[in-house]
């Protein structure tokens, strides 16, 4: 896919979409196969931030059946289904090992989540979930004595940024303009249009035109909505999640899904062959997006919680990326 500009004096757009992330991309491919004339502008790069920097996982959200998001979860887990079938060169199932620990989450709890998650989104081709007892499932050998029991359960792991770029592409096939290092820089609605100043790395200023916008830009929503002068009633709050990479930990092709002292679940999870990912935290952020890293603070917690099960140690030295 060459470089593409924004091309002015051909008419309006049907549909301008800010952001080339996941959303954007999604969106972008979307509406050009349903004959739009769609025009996507991304400042930086497909999958530039969140959409490269993900867990690499398709889920339904096992935790958010706590909190009764039935839909949600439903409607994500029929979304896994979709996304296998659509892209299985990069979209894999993976088997997810949920230990049962004492203190935490007791064991009738998990197998009842499991069970609701096995069925609200009609999975046809996963297998289902399953008991482990320590002796007779060699998932468990990783884990510290303690544990005698787990559950295991399926998702699917995706290639995160290839997934956006795959979506580009194709978005582009159907005829998309995407235009990548492109920024919005200003907008205004009037006459039933969006008139919108974007303007390239080299200072190039193009002027086009679209019938409807869509705001995509993850933790930059609200700079684009200033660009385009439309209020916002209620602030934007984002939250970091981390991810540190250690060499394996451990031999198979299972993860784990660990549950923290403090209610929250990470995930230790084979990555690139050689290597294990283990995130996510969640705490609040409120600086620049571009300027985003992984705290001291949250390294130690992940190898807190990594190590509390493991029985390989998870050491601050270990870690090749973060």
């Amino acid at each position: 896919m060459s470089p593409q500009e924004p091309m002015s004096g051909q008419g309006p757009y049907d549909l301008a979409v800010v952001g080339g992330g996941v959303n954007g991309v999604g969106i972008a491919r979307d509406a050009a196969g349903r004959g739009l004339r769609v025009l996507l502008l991304e400042g930086r790069d497909l999958a530039g931030a969140t959409s490269s920097a993900s867990s690499k996982l398709i889920h339904g959200g096992l935790r958010y059946l706590e909190h009764s998001e039935f839909r949600l979860v439903r409607e994500s887990l029929e979304e896994r289904e979709v996304l296998w079938a659509a892209a299985p060169h990069i979209v894999h199932p993976l088997r997810f090992v949920l230990p049962v620990r004492a203190g935490m989450r007791p064991a009738w709890m998990l197998r009842t989540g499991l069970f609701l998650y096995d069925h609200i989104g009609e999975r046809r081709r996963l297998a289902p979930t399953r008991t482990l007892r320590r002796g007779h499932a060699p998932a468990l050998d990783p884990l510290r004595q303690p544990i005698r029991i787990a559950f295991e359960y399926s998702d699917c792991a995706v290639d995160d940024a290839r997934l956006v770029v795959l979506n580009a592409i194709d978005a582009h096939e159907r005829g998309a303009c995407i235009a990548v290092g492109w920024n919005l820089v200003a907008g205004r609605r009037e006459a039933l249009l969006w008139h919108l100043e974007t303007q390239s790395p080299r200072g190039e200023r193009r002027s086009v035109q679209a019938r409807a916008l869509i705001n995509a830009a993850g933790p930059w929503v609200q700079n684009v909505l200033s660009s385009v002068g439309v209020p916002w009633h209620r602030a934007l709050r984002l939250v970091k999640g981390s991810h540190i990479v250690v060499p394996r930990l451990y031999a198979g092709a299972h993860a784990y899904t660990l549950q923290g002292s403090d209610g929250r679940v990470i995930f230790a999870i084979p990555y690139a062959d050689e290597f294990t990912l283990i995130g996510t935290t969640d705490i609040p952020y409120d600086t620049d997006p571009a300027q985003v890293a992984v705290s001291a603070q949250e390294i130690d917690y992940l190898c807190r919680v990594a190590g509390e099960y493991l029985l390989q140690p998870v050491l601050r030295q270990q870690i090749v990326w973060a």
